[in-house]
């Protein structure tokens, strides 16, 4: 769901914290855009719903992982990395990638830590969902394809992701595209409480803290997922069909492991793994994304998300945030394929 519970508190606390003290802006201004039918330059037109699957799947060792990812385009394309989030799956980009594909882009579309065919190496490795770990994997995911350099893409945990490794890594981040902003948070602001009707849109993350809310979500998995993006997409008409393309992929023998992790330890009520304590030090201190960004932002996201004057100080570099309108909510990319295909060929020509 949305990832921008840490950038509410930040706004609550910033004259405390200064995390968004003058970085140099970078902001060129705010774009709105349809999420539209027609064919946009560089791109053919996609129609929401057309494509279906991505074909045979690969697998590629990656660090602690087994990485099971879908690969669209020309092996010697500029490389774009798609990033999907909680709870969706890898087909959030299934009109997107033949898109991009189309492009001229080598496009790779893996399934997170705990979804679909991604499975940890050995049984030894803890199911941790703490941020600066799905960064790393994504980096060890690059190593593996020998890919040094890639524009990142994501939403939710994805966008996430995709904000860690460039703001940390920016040498292998070319440019990003980035839903709802800047998603970068820590321990000690989620510790931060936030007025009650904020507190309340985040229901789900204290039910996964008592181990019934463990149970319930391993139970009633699927209804569980189908019920999120209820919320978080009031106005996106998924059908039967759509929903069990993608519910395969919590099936996954560590989904809620990680899952109850990841909303754990941004509590503090799990803890992480001692190598990546340094690294979330860093991301403590909510360092500024100089790499090109454009941010989106659906116009019907029911999931809780700031203002994007909220985070605009955090991309010191060339920046552009859009605003699809037309009912979209917070799974963009699947909603407005579209509009976030555009916004990856626009932002690489930044």
């Amino acid at each position: 769901m949305a990832e921008t519970i840490d950038l509410q508190r930040r706004r609550l606390v910033a004259a405390a914290t200064g995390a968004f003290a003058a970085t140099g802006l970078g902001f060129i201004g705010t774009a709105s855009a349809r999420s539209g039918r027609g064919a946009s330059a560089g791109l053919p037109s996609i129609e929401a719903g057309t494509h279906t699957s991505f074909g045979a799947l690969k697998q590629i060792d990656a660090g602690d992982l087994s990485v099971g990812y879908a690969e669209a385009g020309p092996a010697t394309g500029a490389p774009v990395l798609l990033l999907h989030g909680w709870p969706y799956d890898i087909h959030s980009y299934v009109d997107v990638a033949p898109a991009l594909a189309a492009a001229g882009y080598r496009v790779i579309i893996p399934y997170l830590r705990g979804y679909g065919t991604t499975r940890f190496r050995s049984q030894a490795t803890p199911r941790n969902g703490q941020q600066a770990a799905l960064a790393v994997d994504i980096l060890n995911l690059m190593d593996a394809l020998k890919i040094e350099k890639a524009i990142i893409a994501g939403y939710d945990w994805g966008a996430r992701t995709a904000n860690i490794i460039a703001a940390l890594w920016p040498e292998r981040c070319k440019a990003l595209v980035s839903v709802s902003g800047y998603l970068i948070g820590s321990q000690e602001l989620n510790a931060k409480p936030l007025p009650p009707k904020a507190e309340l849109q985040w229901w789900y993350q204290f039910y996964f803290a008592t181990e019934r809310g463990r149970d319930g979500y391993g139970r009633y998995t699927r209804d569980f997922v189908r019920l999120i993006w209820e919320l978080a997409s009031p106005q996106w008409h998924f059908d039967d069909a759509t929903f069990d393309r993608s519910a395969p992929a919590f099936e996954n023998p560590d989904h809620v492991s990680v899952t109850i992790h990841n909303y754990r330890w941004r509590l503090g009520l799990a803890d992480g793994e001692e190598k990546y304590a340094e690294l979330e030090k860093k991301l403590a201190t909510f360092p500024v994304i100089t790499v090109p960004t454009i941010t989106l932002e659906g116009d019907a996201n029911g999931a809780p998300h700031p203002d994007p004057a909220v985070y605009a100080r955090k991309f010191s570099g060339r920046y552009e945030h859009r605003l699809i309108t037309g009912g979209i909510g917070h799974n963009l990319p699947q909603e407005a394929p579209q509009a976030f295909a555009r916004a990856v060929v626009d932002v690489d020509g930044f």
